[in-house]
């Protein structure tokens, strides 16, 4: 079985010819054609070079890798148990899945509370998050759950004013920041302002802290979906000049006569904005975790991606010295923007893998007595049982589970359902639960009578299909744990999970599932 898609992919709008019949070696056709028009990746770079690189369209998809990995997260199932409780009293009509309490506290002080183990681990300057944003926001701010503003979108914003390299206001991030502030819930939830090595230089962390309120702030190493700075395409000329005069590396060359000649007679339609790689040092990683505190910061998050082992024990040593509040490690595989696809596919540790290194190293320090930072974990999670299975593979250091992907598609989904309803034309398979708001959404009237009518009709569709989806995984998260019998988070242990294979159990510590409890049940009965 082939690990990897190459050659053809619904991500760069590529197929085969002979689609049943392709070398496994290189992807091609069995039968290489003359006279192709080629639609196959080979055949598409012949005409459309670079930009056959990226995943298409841009700024309407999301896009993860597809690669299939030797070992993942199915690899492990769920154990449940027939005796006892943690967390509550063993009474059958007490134990029951609803009592589960999914509420995480965190941060130096304990002054970051979630309602629920999860949280937005960083979406940025991409069209699909600024289009989505007032859906990501609300839902978010309205659940209790944490959301990150990702890297660059100060330095994307036309609006911002930046006087001697500093920004000093801002139209975009206020307006994302505002969204969330307005709608949080009882001081649940965070909002984060994630910065990369750009707006390090043009001082976003700290303009958020003085201009904006903001508590929790994120330095960001890398992310999963590749082992680059930051990409995104531009399709207007003045805009792109802009961004180059900003520092950013914009290709081609916006400024070049000849190159804007070309744009304008329709050579091409689209520049790439990209950042730079940052260059890791203690001495300057101390340095500024010293200066945001300095600026205001009451809490401070290091987001890193699925680099090598060596930069991975690099990210928990650093956030264990310098006492940061969130560790978040991203694993291979996945993306919210513009990442390289080839990249994406073929860079980078594996969830299974990468989050089992993060538990041993964590371990470690705990051994040696040394603080070990809450932990969360990114790597394609979509639904309650991923969910549990990253908390129970990390327990009891992984306190959150990073999310983009899914959390983005049910907000969109959430706002074409909304402009469905608005232009009377809602589909079949939508219009068989109602065709207002309140009837196709099924958490609508207990949020309505949260928020009485008024809030809840200025409330979008796209923040109501991001509180339902979460809606859901809460409860199933409850139901899962109620089976293990774990009736709150700090009870959730690696031996909830099992290894299905050898393999699996060899690189996660996991016991096999063979070899689960043998001691006990020989005991139990006499052997």
């Amino acid at each position: 079985m082939s690990l990897s898609r190459i050659n053809a992919s619904a991500a760069t709008l590529t197929k085969n010819r002979t689609e049943n019949s392709v070398v496994s070696a290189s992807g091609m056709c069995v039968t290489c054609v003359d006279g192709c028009i080629g639609m196959c990746e080979i055949g598409k770079s012949a005409y459309r070079g670079h930009e056959v690189i990226y995943p298409q369209p841009f700024g309407v998809i999301t896009t993860a890798g597809e690669k299939i990995y030797p070992v993942d997260y199915s690899h492990f199932n769920i154990m449940g148990t027939a005796a006892g409780a943690h967390g509550i009293e063993p009474d059958s009509d007490k134990a029951i899945f609803p009592s589960v309490n999914l509420e995480v506290v965190i941060g130096h002080d304990r002054g970051i509370k979630f309602r629920y183990p999860w949280i937005i681990s960083g979406i940025g300057s991409t069209d699909i998050a600024k289009n989505n944003w007032e859906g990501l926001a609300i839902g978010s701010a309205l659940s209790g759950t944490g959301l990150t503003i990702g890297e660059n979108v100060v330095g994307m914003d036309p609006g911002s004013v930046i006087e001697k390299g500093r920004v000093i206001d801002t139209v975009d991030l206020k307006r994302r920041v505002k969204l969330y502030q307005d709608h949080q819930q009882d001081h649940y939830g965070a909002i984060i302002v994630q910065a990369n090595i750009e707006d390090t230089r043009l001082g976003v962390h700290e303009y958020a802290i003085e201009k904006l309120g903001i508590e929790c702030v994120e330095l960001k190493w890398g992310q999963g979906a590749k082992d680059i700075g930051g990409e995104v395409k531009i399709r207007d000329l003045k805009k792109a000049q802009m961004l180059c005069e900003r520092g950013y590396i914009v290709l081609p060359d916006p400024t070049d006569p000849n190159v804007m000649k070309a744009f304008e007679r329709g050579a091409f339609k689209e520049f790439e904005r990209h950042s730079r790689v940052g260059m890791v040092t203690e001495e300057s990683f101390a340095k500024r975790v010293e200066a945001l505190r300095k600026a205001g910061a009451k809490y401070i998050f290091l987001k890193t991606g699925a680099y090598r082992p060596v930069d991975l024990a690099r990210a928990i040593s650093f956030a264990s010295k310098y006492k940061l509040d969130l560790l978040t490690v991203d694993a291979a595989g996945g993306g919210t923007g513009m990442s390289p696809w080839r990249m994406m596919n073929e860079w980078g540790i594996p969830p299974v893998e990468l989050h089992s290194l993060l538990y041993q190293y964590a371990i470690h320090l705990a051994q040696k007595k040394k603080y070990v930072p809450p932990l969360a974990v990114g790597g394609g999670f979509t639904f309650e049982d991923g969910i549990f299975k990253a908390l129970t593979m990390g327990a009891p250091f992984v306190k959150l589970v990073g999310m983009a992907r899914g959390p983005i598609a049910a907000a969109m989904v959430g706002k074409t359902i909304g402009r469905a309803i608005d232009n009377h034309q809602i589909p079949v398979y939508i219009e068989r639960f109602g065709n207002s708001k309140d009837e196709i959404f099924v958490t609508a009237s207990a949020l309505r009578k949260e928020l009485g009518d008024t809030n809840f009709e200025s409330i979008p569709a796209g923040a109501l299909g991001l509180y339902t989806y979460y809606e859901r995984l809460a409860q199933g998260l409850r139901q899962l744990m109620a089976g293990s019998r774990k009736f709150s988070l700090e009870h959730l242990s690696r031996n909830d999970l099992a290894a299905l294979t050898h393999e699996a159990a060899e690189i996660s510590g996991i016991q096999y599932v063979m070899d689960l409890d043998k001691t006990e049940a020989e005991q139990l009965l006499g052997f």
